[in-house]
């Protein structure tokens, strides 16, 4: 069985019109329901939506705007009359319209002056459908002028006297603001006694001598264009009188005993009264025949004025002021007359009909004089409009009857009176629209058993459809005892029962054709308490439970909550919540009231209480100094787009005043359980106003803070969801690099879920090459951080634009930034290589650029690989030990440090780019020249005999050139270790054995060695050794000492001898160990090596030092070995300040490593000392 809704025939009942979405205005009429997606494909005629005001009082130095905006489908056009005439602003080069807009701008700024441009204009919107006008605009431009010149006489009177000092401000667009002040711009204080009136005048009721000043000063301001006019000050001499009379009140203003006064429906209604006597008189107010309004009546300026807002005609009438003062009194009758300008009793409304219906527009106002009505179509007086024969005019209604497509049009109301008038645009569009239903499909409803469900069926159509509903795909019947259906299409069960669940089904037809929509009811069991806790009474100090036992449907969640006098529990230890108990543990006296059980789901709600009641008094406790209760009562009112406010109740203090409240929010919808700070509030507020993000689904919680601590936070607030809009923002660090040399990876960093401010959030990715004409070239991309564009020229600048987008709109036009399609490797290798040996160990390479177009990337800088070939004095080929320098940057020279000298070399040059290294240039081949050689590689001494010692050694492992001969010195050392004189001896560079003859016996020597080559001297290697002892002598020796060996004195004297020689040797060995008096910087400073000193900068040796194999720090020397031989190790240049090295190690200082031995001593100068004669001493230093 099916229902119908025959919205001609049901009326609603006037409690159930907030059921309706669509009100019906007329018999047969319909509004266009405000649905954009509905509204994309309907034509209507022009709305005007904004326009700027009747009396239009613009500032002389901005531009003119005059606002007017439209709406209809298809989008209207616009013009302009000015003064009655059409308003051509083609002719006009200061005055343009904005685009898609009627609005005018009048740049005066630039030429031209506001009062060229005054006068009445008025906006026409107009499409195929009809024509919309907006009000006469009337447009004044606004005036201070200054203050007339005049000559101000002081004014001098007695004690008592009453006192006018007049103002007179210009006239000026719109009137001023007076306002009295001093010389030091302090406002003149005022009483009963002195104030200023209506008019701006200051009225004295009487003067004392203290109103004595020279600079009453009446200032003007002239709010529209911020500017202060000031009048002359006027000076005031009150002279003390030994006596003065009093006298009764009489008034300064109004004149006489009646006045009349003229005022308009909902104006503020002023009238004043000020009077003059001694005492000063007060002011009362009266209306004849009636009384005051109470709640629009107030007293302004010490009751000398009264004031009665929103005024209607009901106020008319006589008021009387009076004044009174001990002497007597005076009265004053005002006659006030209300007029009213016109005013809407029915405003017309847009009708919307089907062809052959029939409709009405109605245009009712009231005024006083009562307006007159008259009627314009698309702008035209109705009389000189286009006749329609389905149209007729009766007063204050136009009657249409069976409307045709081309009724469609826009009509105007104007009710107008002497004190002004009212204007209205109303169309009637004529359509012919099959059913549309614009309720969601397949909503689901949830409704508690036994409670009303209410199922909408939103429609739209015209003709205006009938609605029938079914149940189930059975058709189930649907019984009108049963159901209640309104003229909107929605339909309610007033009692649903478990049965009424099931799929119902919304059917709107017309003539046109019909349309369905399916909705969902699912019936939940209500939620109950099944046992409630009960009232108990207990004593202080005992433990009390409350039990909230409930039961529900099985597809809800219910929250239980339990509150302590409608307010949250404390928080406190002693209360204990479980699934369905309350426990107080040591019960206190602040612990009786009400306790209530709340059991929340979310579709109902039901509570239970109990009192609880304490006996037995105990002693007060002491106070309890503890961090607040968290806040409660969490409350969002005055919810906007973009801000809410939210209240809440502190909790207890804890006896420390809260000296500040912090609120959080959670995002619901984007970071679930995750609360982030969003403000804070003094401790005396209870309330913020919170700024909000579109797209949003708030949460808010409060804590509050004293002096002990934080609270705990308070419970979460309901949940607040903001409108979408489109983003605020555009994604951050936006690049263009190639992966590929075909490529433009186009990457940024995406919005997070917050910044997105609104569903559907995806990004608009363009490019378009730098130098070329193209136009840009953009797709839409899901909410990612990379794009790919493909089929790139290799490494072109690009620029480049990401842009965010949500369902709602885009984000402002993103920044644009410059990127680079993909790197290849550079074409070119670099030319005219060119390489300048300055030195042993180091060279200047030059090259020319390479085109930069070759380079097909980012210029990272030159690299030149460079390798020892062969020796030049073995020239034995050695494995090839490339090093690497890299020089940044588009540098064209560079230096080679670290060379071998007297070798020979090879290198060449490759230009870099971010994608790697070009082609090498051919290969240049150059030779270092010959540098000194490095010390021999060992030294030791052979055969001693009596007179003679044989040395032998190895080359230097670095001869660094051809070896021309050997250099040898040595000195003798007596026992203080005194040198002897030095002999200098050469030795040819083909020896490796040397015999010394002629030598002194059991003598110590040191030898100082060295190889030499065309550069000059090298290191040289140093060694000690001792000739053997003569054995006649010692025999001699012997048999002297027979004849004496059992003397006692010469067994104590060789006693102390030998403890003598101990003490010297241990000493000796000391010293030796220390270096002696030879120290080894000494040595370094003496045998400087000028090739390893610092480079400079200018020198041009600095980039990048690499090397094929890793290096290690070179260590240049050590002790003489136990076997008496001498090795050195090979060295190489410091390359300090020479670059970045691929794979180079330095020594810890950077600087070159000088040349260490056993033991290093300062080379004496020749002399002619001589060795001592043998002594015990000398033959135990042959022991050492």
């Amino acid at each position: 069985m099916q229902l119908k809704i025959m919205p001609k025939k049901k009326r609603l009942s006037a409690g159930r019109a907030p059921l309706m979405l669509f009100l019906c205005q007329m018999i047969s009429a319909l509004e266009v329901p405000l649905d954009p997606k509905l509204l994309e494909d309907l034509v209507q005629p022009p709305t005007i939506t904004q326009q700027s005001p009747k009396d239009y009082i613009i500032d002389p130095r901005e531009n003119i705007v005059i606002q007017c905006e439209a709406k209809g489908k298809p989008p209207p056009s616009f013009s302009w009359t000015r003064n009655g005439t059409h308003f051509d602003i083609d002719k006009d080069p200061l005055v343009t319209m904005k685009p898609g807009s009627g609005t005018l701008i009048i740049n005066i700024m630039s030429e031209g002056k506001a009062e060229t441009y005054e006068g009445v204009y008025q906006c026409t919107a107009r499409n195929e459908r009809g024509a919309a006008i907006s009000n006469n605009i009337v447009i004044r431009p606004s005036r201070s002028p200054l203050w007339t010149k005049e000559k101000l006489e002081p004014i001098t009177l007695r004690n008592g006297q009453s006192l006018v000092l007049p103002c007179r401000p210009p006239i000026g667009l719109p009137p001023p603001i007076i306002f009295w002040m001093d010389n030091s711009f302090q406002r003149l204080p005022q009483s009963e006694r002195v104030s200023q009136g209506l008019n701006g005048d200051l009225y004295f009721s009487n003067v004392l001598p203290e109103d004595t000043r020279e600079d009453y000063i009446c200032y003007a301001r002239f709010n529209h264009t911020q500017t202060i006019q000031q009048k002359q000050p006027i000076s005031v001499k009150v002279i003390s009188a030994k006596s003065h009379r009093q006298r009764p009140p009489a008034f300064l203003t109004p004149d006489g005993n009646t006045s009349r006064k003229e005022e308009l429906r909902g104006n503020v209604l002023s009238l004043e009264c000020i009077a003059e006597g001694l005492p000063t008189p007060i002011i009362y107010w009266i209306k004849e025949d009636g009384t005051l309004p109470i709640n629009r009546t107030f007293y302004r300026n010490f009751k000398k004025t009264l004031q009665i807002v929103q005024v209607t005609e009901a106020d008319s009438g006589n008021y009387q002021c009076i004044a009174k003062n001990a002497l007597g009194a005076i009265h004053h009758t005002i006659s006030v007359t209300v007029k009213a300008a016109p005013y809407w009793i029915i405003a017309p409304q847009n009708l919307v009909l089907s062809p052959e219906e029939d409709g009405a527009l109605i245009c009712r106002a009231s005024g006083n004089p009562k307006p007159r009505i008259s009627w314009l179509s698309n702008g035209v007086p109705i009389e000189i409009a286009p006749d329609d024969p389905s149209r007729k005019i009766d007063g204050d209604t136009i009657i249409f009857s069976k409307v045709q497509e081309r009724s469609s049009a826009v009509y105007q109301c104007n009710a107008s009176n002497e004190y002004g008038y009212l204007l209205a645009n109303a169309f009637v569009n004529v359509l012919a629209e099959p059913p549309r239903i614009l309720t969601s499909a397949n909503t689901l409803y949830q409704v508690i058993a036994n409670r009303p469900a209410l199922l909408d069926c939103a429609f739209f159509g015209s003709p205006l459809p009938t609605i029938e509903w079914f149940k189930d795909a059975k058709g189930s019947a649907l019984r009108e005892d049963i159901y209640v259906l309104h003229e909107n299409g929605t339909l309610e069960i007033p009692v649903a029962q478990k049965d009424s669940t099931g799929t119902y089904t919304c059917v709107a037809r017309n003539k046109l054709g019909m349309a369905k929509n399916d909705v969902h009811l699912e019936i939940k069991d209500p939620t109950r308490i099944i046992k409630q806790p009960e009232y108990a009474v207990v004593q202080r100090g005992s433990t009390v439970s409350f039990e909230c036992k409930v039961k529900h449907d099985h597809t809800l969640i219910p929250t239980v909550t339990w509150l302590k006098d409608h307010g949250e529990l404390p928080s406190d230890g002693r209360f204990t919540v479980d699934k369905d108990h309350l426990v107080v543990a040591d019960v206190s006296d602040d612990d009786g009231g009400t306790y209530t059980c709340v059991a929340n789901t979310t579709l109902d709600n039901v509570s239970a209480s109990a009192v609880l009641s304490v006996v037995a008094p105990t002693p007060t406790p002491a106070p309890i100094y503890d961090v607040p209760n968290p806040p409660f009562d969490l409350e969002m009112t005055d919810q906007l787009d973009r801000s809410v406010q939210l209240s809440w109740t502190p909790g207890d203090d804890n006896n420390s005043p809260i000296t500040k409240f912090i609120i959080e929010y959670e995002d619901a919808m984007h970071e679930p359980g995750l609360w982030h700070h969003q403000t804070e509030v003094p401790g005396t507020q209870t309330t913020a106003q919170l700024k909000l993000s579109p797209y949003v689904n708030y949460s808010f919680r409060v804590m509050a803070e004293n002096n002990l601590g934080r609270s705990l936070p308070s419970e979460a607030s309901e949940q607040y969801l903001t409108k979408a809009a489109e983003p605020d923002k555009n994604p951050t660090a936006v690049e263009g690099l190639g992966s590929e040399p075909d490529n433009l990876v186009i990457t940024w960093k995406p919005l997070n879920g917050f910044e997105s401010n609104g569903p559907g959030l995806q990004y608009k990715v363009s490019w378009r090459q730098k130098d070329g004409d193209d136009e840009w070239t953009s797709v839409v991309v899901a909410n990612v951080s990379k794009y790919i564009v493909s089929g790139t020229p290799t490494f072109v600048p690009y620029l480049i634009k990401v842009q965010a987008l949500n369902d709602a709109g885009f984000a402002p036009e993103p920044a644009v930034v410059m990127g680079h399609s993909g790197e290849d490797l550079p074409m070119v290798a670099p030319g005219n290589v060119r390489v300048n040996v300055v030195n042993s160990t180091l060279a200047e390479v030059h090259w020319d650029p390479v085109p930069l177009k070759s380079i097909r990337g980012h210029l990272q800088g030159y690299r030149i690989y460079y390798w020892k070939a062969q020796s030049s004095l073995t020239r034995n080929r050695r494995h090839l030990e490339k090093k690497i320098l890299t020089f940044q940057g588009s540098k064209t020279h560079g230096m080679l440090p670290g060379l071998e000298p007297f070798s020979h070399y090879s290198l060449n040059v490759r230009v870099v780019n971010g994608k790697g290294e070009g082609p090498a240039s051919a290969d240049k081949v150059f030779n270092t020249p010959e540098g000194v050689p490095s010390a021999p590689s060992s030294l030791k001494i052979v055969n001693p005999t009596l007179d003679s010692l044989t040395l032998e050694w190895e080359p230097p492992s670095h001869p660094n050139g051809i070896l021309t001969e050997y250099t040898l010195k040595y000195q003798p050392i007596n026992s203080t270790h005194e040198l002897g004189p030095l002999v200098d001896l050469k030795i040819p560079a083909n020896k490796t054995r040397w015999t010394l003859k002629n030598l002194n016996f059991s003598t110590r020597y040191k030898f100082y060695f060295y190889a030499q080559t065309a550069a000059g001297s090298g290191s040289q290697i140093t060694e000690e050794a001792i000739t053997t002892v003569d054995e006649g002598a010692g025999k001699a020796m012997a048999s002297r000492q027979v004849d004496i060996a059992t003397q006692g004195w010469f067994i104590g004297l060789m006693c102390a001898v030998a403890l003598l020689i101990l003490i010297l040797l241990i000493v000796c060995f000391i010293r030796r160990n220390k270096g002696g008096k030879y120290p080894v910087k000494e040595k370094e400073d003496a045998h400087a090596d000028p090739e390893i000193q610092p480079m400079k900068e200018d020198d041009g040796t600095f980039g990048e030092y690499s090397d094929a194999e890793d290096h290690k720090p070179l260590k240049k020397g050590s002790r003489t070995p136990s076997d008496r031989t001498v090795k050195k190790e090979d060295s190489d240049d410091s390359l300090v300040d020479y670059g970045e090295g691929v794979n180079g190690q330095f020594n810890e200082d950077g600087s070159f490593i000088g040349q260490y031995s056993g033991k290093k001593e300062k080379e004496p100068a020749e002399g002619n000392e001589s060795s001592e004669a043998p002594s015990p001493v000398n033959a135990m230093n042959s022991f050492v």
